[in-house]
């Protein structure tokens, strides 16, 4: 017995869905807080299990905390313009995936390795901004590598 296929194409637009779905979720949440509270916390609860969510590391939005912190806010953000870009254009094999992938986390990178010295606190829009490139060259690679993917006789393979 062998188990079923999944369509690669199926793949890309449930993480596109998905992505866009979270990020709606992020700065829905506060908003809605006073209307659905049980909605806000469930997206918060959900939250903490991939971001720390310290207060004076977020964005707050009408006084309310946003679910993730400022870097998380970021990442997540171009994470799904990046993945909803994937489906402009031809799906081809993007090129040199792996140095884009790094080139992209240089940024995110250095704010931490500056948090980290000590040297000094970059601040949340700085935060946000750096992880900018990860987040979208993250969000449009897996989608761009399932697009591929579909294609008969490709194997979407990271280089």
């Amino acid at each position: 017995m062998s188990a079923a296929r999944v369509s690669p194409r199926l793949l890309a637009v449930l993480l596109t869905v998905a992505a866009s779905s979270w990020t709606a979720a992020i700065f829905f949440a506060p908003l809605a807080h006073a209307a659905t509270p049980i909605a806000a916390s469930a997206v918060n609860v959900t939250a903490s299990f991939v971001c720390h969510q310290r207060d004076e590391r977020s964005f707050h939005l009408r006084g309310e905390r946003l679910a993730v912190c400022g870097r998380c806010t970021g990442l997540y953000l171009a994470g799904t313009i990046g993945a909803l870009a994937a489906w402009l254009g031809v799906a081809r094999l993007p090129a040199r995936t792996r140095r884009l992938l790094v080139f992209a986390a240089v940024p995110t990178a250095m704010t931490l390795a500056i948090e980290w010295t000590g040297a000094a606190n970059p601040g949340n829009a700085v935060r946000a901004t750096a992880a900018l490139p990860l987040g979208a060259v993250a969000g449009w690679l897996f989608v761009r590598l399932l697009r591929v993917e579909e294609q008969p006789g490709t194997c979407a393979i990271i280089t």
